[in-house]
């Protein structure tokens, strides 16, 4: 089920300069400067649909914190915390041009292992999934909307 998010239409929360050849864009999590490429743009999009239009505390949010997953370091784009700071659910982003595929599916999967959230989200800014996990019977359920804050 593909869930419809107009993630353009916060394009004008974002900051963007240029700087030395390069186009970069505010990270307003982690107050920094980044170089603007595409996967980059969906992250920055969806931070700001999550704290415009969800009202998600910016404070709950953590973005590209590192996870060991058998020996391996793998980076999340995207974790939100619950009001009691247990993880919440799991964001992973593509850059437009990237189909949501199997493989993304999995690659979340694999993130979620250490985290069991109880939801995960995949976007390319064109289409997003979302699913609600559950445990005890092993599936998953796919919604028609993203979850709001707890």
């Amino acid at each position: 089920m593909i869930i419809e998010l107009n993630l353009m239409g916060f394009q004008d929360q974002l900051r963007v300069k240029h700087e030395n050849d390069r186009q970069l864009i505010f990270d307003s999590i982690r107050h920094k400067w980044l170089v603007l490429q595409p996967e980059e743009l969906v992250r920055q999009l969806l931070v700001q649909y999550l704290l415009n239009e969800k009202g998600y505390s910016k404070n709950k949010i953590a973005l590209e914190k590192l996870l060991i997953i058998n020996n391996l370091e793998r980076r999340y784009d995207i974790l939100v915390y619950n009001a009691d700071t247990s993880p919440f659910m799991l964001i992973e982003c593509k850059a437009p041009n990237i189909d949501i595929t199997d493989d993304t599916f999995r690659q979340i999967a694999q993130y979620n292992l250490s985290l069991n959230v109880p939801y995960l989200l995949v976007t390319n800014g064109i289409k997003t999934y979302c699913c609600r996990m559950d445990y005890t019977q092993k599936s998953y359920e796919f919604l028609p909307g993203i979850p709001n804050p707890h």
